[in-house]
């Protein structure tokens, strides 16, 4: 037992027996207020403001409302000015029938604070009803030996109205025989009764018509009538007899049509005719009529239609027993109707909120009222919700209650809760009522977007074209509506140098990324900037993300040869002895490729030469040198076409054209020009040749100064000056590295041609071993005269 009490104290019910809570929801005090019956719809009752001493407008404020206890709308209220009205013609009688004082219960409910006012609304009575008796005749058997002063009970008449305005007196028109007395009941009720003056004569008169008037109090007072039949009856002693003056059953509210309430008895002494006694009600409403029956033989009073304890829970009924010969008893049957548990608790919503902001402290949702029509333990109420959900269910004044939050909802993690409010009673057996309520938790901008990812890498070949579509970028947002709705846009990046306005635009709307301008490889291989997303919530909440955006390579370059040069302005001829061994190295094609990867891999191949098979180009490396023995019956001039091509799709190729010259030994004087030159040469117009003219006159007089010089040492180091053959490497820049990334060429290698500068066939020409300390007075003193003839890969021209 003490486990189940226990687990029973857990359970968030609430016991309602006429339950009073006070603390913070406090009950307002009790206001008695009155109303005219029949007052035209918005006749003013009070102003409750005033009494409840608030200010103009704060009720307002607090979202006050008026509550019946019938859950009907009899009353209004303007919260703005506090005045209460009628919502409706008030008919007394049909809201509270015969019940004096007619007492209406209402609330004015308020929030902020929550508070409850109790009021009473009683309803004046006017005149507005006129007595009716229920029959239109009365029959009376008055024995003809009647003594005087006899007097006879009549059945009153009935007045919806009240109080004054209910009935007051009775009369009946002046005649000689009968006057009319009234006497009062305990209930406050008058019965007219009928006052024999002068001895009855059946054998002068039989019978007589009398006319009964009922007179109300009000103002002008309203009658009704009705008509007295007397008849006069020959004499029967005695009258029938009831064996209880008082008969008392118990019937249950459920009880069928037809089931026997009770059965009366009486008897006569008499015999014949005027010991038949027949039986019927007496003086009785119709309510009573038409809810039970009497046979009018044997007494029997069965249940004519269905009670209803909640309407009526007792009755109390007049039996007359009338024999033959017109004599009558009474007596009284009291039914006490017992309550059975037929009515489930009702639950009436006095205020409601179906939506509460996300993040909210405890907050009111609901405020109702719980009653159930039933009595005793069957009218006694446990109230529950559920207990896996973050509400709290208290009671206030009576039989209110309120649901509030017990604290912070979160929207993400439930956006909406069903509450189920389960309302039984104690009664057996045990009925319930359910009102279930949705709560919907509205969003407010407490989530900012998050990025799927924190970094984004994209790809993007170079030479793409404007407007390209590089990639997207997506954040979600937990939050939803506006406060979901994700902008996105460049944030200012960390480099003030990269222009990354002109680089990429992002669509705010889907966080597509676009190429403004095609991407150069070789200018910019890579670089980053910082995407944000912002929601559209109040404040907005914002988060961001890094892009790397790398460049793909695209074989957008062609090979460029470094040496040798093609746009020098004359092309260089390299000399092979005639006494070169297989394999002998030439010279060495220089390239370099702009683009990186695959497509910066070169390729060398000989593509035309004078003499197919007299020299061969390495693939990887690009020397070029002798493939067999030299002959005399070799041509002296030799012209080679050199294909260089990197490894890029589609492949990017270039030509460059090798003049070699074949010489018995290095002082061979005669060195022939191409004939490109031959053919440049024609090109130029007469003011250039007018300018080489003159600058052959001028290389003639250095000319034969220089040519003294160089005979005397090609004799004196004929034997050393091909060992000596040297350059030094400051001629060549460090970048120009070939595709064996040893050098433009070996040191052996290097070597210096000196040719006139408009010989044709006609001129000498002669090879100068370059000593070290030659070579610095060379380059001082031909810089000085002549800068422009110097190249610099070390070919002087002079």
């Amino acid at each position: 037992m003490e486990t189940g009490g226990l687990r029973f104290l857990r359970q968030r019910q609430v016991l309602f027996i006429f339950l009073f809570w006070g603390g913070s929801l406090a009950d307002s005090g009790f206001g008695r207020y009155s109303v005219t019956e029949e007052a035209e719809r918005g006749s003013f009752v009070v102003n409750v403001a005033k009494d409840l001493g608030l200010a103009e407008g704060e009720m307002a404020a607090r979202d006050a409302r008026v509550v019946s206890d019938d859950n009907k709308s009899h009353l209004i209220l303007n919260s703005q000015t506090g005045d209460l009205f009628t919502n409706e013609k008030l008919d007394r009688e049909r809201l509270c029938g015969s019940t004096e004082p007619c007492v209406l219960y209402f609330q004015i409910l308020m929030d902020k604070p929550f508070q409850i006012y109790r009021a009473e609304l009683r309803i004046r009575d006017i005149n507005d009803h006129s007595p009716v008796f229920q029959d239109k005749e009365m029959v009376l058997k008055i024995l003809e030996n009647t003594p005087e002063g006899a007097t006879f009970q009549l059945e009153r008449a009935q007045d919806l109205d009240g109080g004054l305005n209910g009935i007051q007196k009775y009369s009946i028109n002046p005649n000689s025989f009968f006057h009319i007395k009234t006497t009062g009941s305990d209930e406050g009720t008058i019965y007219p009764e009928l006052v024999l003056d002068k001895a009855l004569d059946w054998e002068e008169q039989h019978e007589m018509s009398l006319t009964l008037t009922a007179l109300d109090g009000g103002s002008p007072p309203r009658s009704g009538t009705t008509t007295i039949r007397i008849v006069v009856v020959d004499v029967n002693d005695n009258a029938p007899q009831f064996v209880k003056a008082l008969y008392e059953a118990q019937v249950r509210e459920n009880s069928a049509t037809g089931s026997l309430i009770v059965k009366v008895s009486a008897g006569d002494v008499d015999s014949g005719v005027n010991a038949q006694v027949t039986y019927s009600f007496f003086d009785t409403s119709e309510d009573i009529r038409t809810t039970f029956q009497i046979d009018p033989l044997t007494g029997e009073m069965v249940l004519r239609a269905l009670l209803d304890y909640e309407l009526v829970k007792s009755y109390k009924i007049n039996i007359q027993a009338v024999d033959g010969g017109g004599l009558s008893a009474r007596c009284v049957v009291w039914v006490e109707v017992l309550d059975v548990n037929d009515n489930p608790p009702e639950l009436v919503m006095s205020s409601l909120s179906n939506s509460i902001a996300e993040n909210s402290p405890e907050t009111v949702l609901a405020v109702f009222r719980i009653r159930d029509r039933d009595s005793g333990e069957n009218g006694k109420t446990i109230c529950n919700i559920q207990n896996d959900l973050p509400f709290l269910l208290k009671p206030s004044v009576e039989n209110f209650y309120v649901l509030m939050t017990q604290g912070a909802l979160d929207r993400e993690s439930r956006a909406e809760y069903n509450i189920t409010i389960t309302v039984t009673d104690l009664g057996t057996p045990r009925l319930k009522t359910q009102h279930n309520i949705i709560v919907e938790v509205t969003d407010i901008n407490d989530n900012a977007p998050t990025f799927t990812q924190t970094a984004y890498t994209l790809h993007v070949r170079e030479n793409n074209s404007p407007a390209l579509h590089m990639g997207t970028v997506s954040a979600t947002d937990r939050d939803s509506g506006a406060n979901a709705q994700v902008t996105y846009s460049l944030l200012p990046p960390h480099d003030p140098h990269l222009p990354l306005a002109s680089l990429v635009s992002i669509n705010a709307d889907n966080g597509h990324l676009f190429a403004l301008r095609a991407l150069d490889y070789e200018a910019l291989r890579a670089f980053e900037f910082r995407v944000g997303a912002a929601d559209a919530g109040s404040p907005a909440l914002s988060s961001e993300a890094l892009v790397r955006v790398l460049v793909l390579d695209d074989n957008d370059n062609a090979p460029f040869v470094l040496y040798p040069m093609q746009n020098a302005s004359a092309p260089c001829t390299e000399l092979v002895p005639r006494a070169a061994e297989p394999g002998y190295l030439v010279t060495k094609v220089v390239a370099v490729d702009g683009d990186s990867g695959q497509n910066a891999w070169l390729s060398y191949q000989l593509l035309k030469a004078t003499e197919p098979g007299l020299f061969s180009v390495w693939a990887h490396n690009g020397e070029v040198r002798t493939a067999r023995l030299l002959s005399e019956r070799d041509a002296p001039k030799h012209r080679l076409a050199v294909l260089v091509k990197d490894n890029g799709e589609p492949p990017m190729s270039v030509t460059v054209t090798l003049h070699v010259l074949l010489v018995d030994g290095f002082s061979q004087p005669f060195l022939p020009l191409p004939e490109v030159a031959r053919d440049e040469a024609q090109a130029d117009s007469l003011t250039v040749y007018l300018v080489i003219a003159l600058a052959a006159v001028s290389s003639l007089f250095l000319f034969s100064v220089l040519a003294f010089v160089v005979v005397r040492l090609c004799r004196r180091n004929r034997a050393a000056s091909i060992s000596r053959f040297s350059v030094t490497e400051d001629h060549f820049p460090g970048h120009l590295v070939g595709v064996s990334r040893t050098g433009t060429l070996s040191q052996n290698y290097q070597y210096e041609v000196c040719l006139t500068g408009g010989s044709e066939t006609s001129e000498f020409k002669f090879l100068n071993p370059i000593l070290p300390s030659i070579l610095t007075q060379a380059n001082g003193s031909n810089n000085e005269e002549n800068p422009n003839l110097r190249n610099s890969l070390g070919i002087n021209i002079q």
